[in-house]
């Protein structure tokens, strides 16, 4: 079964960075786009970041610039660089992986989610 762990989430105050990892357990074959979401308790799920396997990024308007998504491919992991944290950022992030194993299983994956907390 293929699993995402996510760390590096935490506490930190305004202004503060932190540097999440999502890893797979696993070898995942075939994947096309990694990205990170985010959810605040009310609030809907919505995508803050993602990568594709030819390295094109997309970023939600509120972190353009104080973000960055990267990935290393050897260690099947993606990472958020996360900077100038405001306290809007804090919520839930979730890692997913989306990819194609062969022409008749598409799949899309999910870590479990990493608290970030931030304080005013």
């Amino acid at each position: 079964q293929v699993q995402l762990v996510e760390s590096g989430g935490g506490l930190v105050q305004a202004g503060g960075s932190l540097r999440l990892s999502c890893a797979a357990s696993e070898s995942i074959f075939g994947i096309n786009v990694m990205g990170w979401y985010r959810q605040a308790p009310g609030k809907q799920r919505e995508l803050v970041a993602t990568i594709t396997r030819g390295d094109s990024t997309t970023y939600v308007d509120s972190v353009k610039g104080r973000f960055t998504i990267s990935r290393d491919n050897a260690k099947n992991t993606v990472y958020l660089q996360m900077n100038s944290l405001k306290p809007e950022d804090t919520a839930v992030y979730y890692c997913n992986v989306k990819g194609r194993r062969s022409a008749w299983f598409e799949y899309d994956y999910w870590g479990q989610g990493t608290q970030v907390t931030v304080s005013s």
